[in-house]
């Protein structure tokens, strides 16, 4: 951005080359970079000028007077305008600029700034830093979204009494051996080996003389 201050160098004004002097004064001592547009020897600036400062700051017969300040394309305002932003302390303001760091006017921007948000603003900055961010508050939402505490179906469950194990009942218990369950004594037929009667025994030996 370029400062533009139109003025005429050959005017016969007292007035206007003191409030000339002023503002270029001025912006020196602040350093502030600015370009001079004289109206007295090149028309061309005095019809930009003309031209481009706003209707309603224009004086009676239209024809408005040096000095005229811009910021580029932008209109700032005339010599009462920035006299009144010099003692206000609002001259970076009034020219579209930011206030250097350390300056009276970024002093008194910094006091407003903790007017209207009720905090200083290097706190404001630490608890706006410390507040988690629109994104992390969505990511933490799904994580509990994800873990979904157990429904009183998923817990489980204690043991009940048809659960748990059942008294075995009179059918269930063991049923005493009967006489007919009992182990059958073994037969002749089973036995392996028979034992010899006595008739067996003489048959054999009569067989034998």
């Amino acid at each position: 951005m370029v400062i533009k201050v139109y003025l005429a160098t050959a005017s016969g004004s007292t007035a206007i080359k003191k409030k000339q002097q002023d503002v270029v004064g001025f912006l020196e001592a602040l350093k502030v970079d600015y370009t001079e547009f004289d109206i007295a020897t090149n028309e061309e600036n005095r019809m930009w000028m003309r031209e481009n400062v706003p209707g309603e700051k224009k004086p009676t017969n239209g024809i408005p007077l040096p000095p005229q300040i811009f910021n580029d394309q932008n209109y700032c305002g005339d010599y009462d305008t920035f006299f009144n932003a010099k003692e206000d302390n609002e001259v970076f303001a009034f020219l579209g600029l930011a206030p250097p760091a350390g300056s009276k006017e970024a002093q008194l921007a910094e006091k407003a700034l903790i007017l209207q948000n009720g905090k200083d603003p290097e706190e404001h900055h630490k608890t706006s830093m410390k507040e988690p961010s629109e994104k992390e508050e969505e990511v933490e939402h799904k994580e509990e979204d994800a873990e979904e505490p157990l429904t009183e179906d998923d817990e489980e469950h204690p043991v009940t009494e048809d659960e748990g194990e059942q008294p075995v009942t009179e059918d269930e218990e063991e049923e005493p051996i009967t006489e007919d369950e009992e182990e059958e004594p073994v037969t002749e037929e089973e036995e392996e080996e028979e034992p010899v009667t006595e008739d067996e025994e003489q048959g054999e030996a009569a067989t034998e003389s």
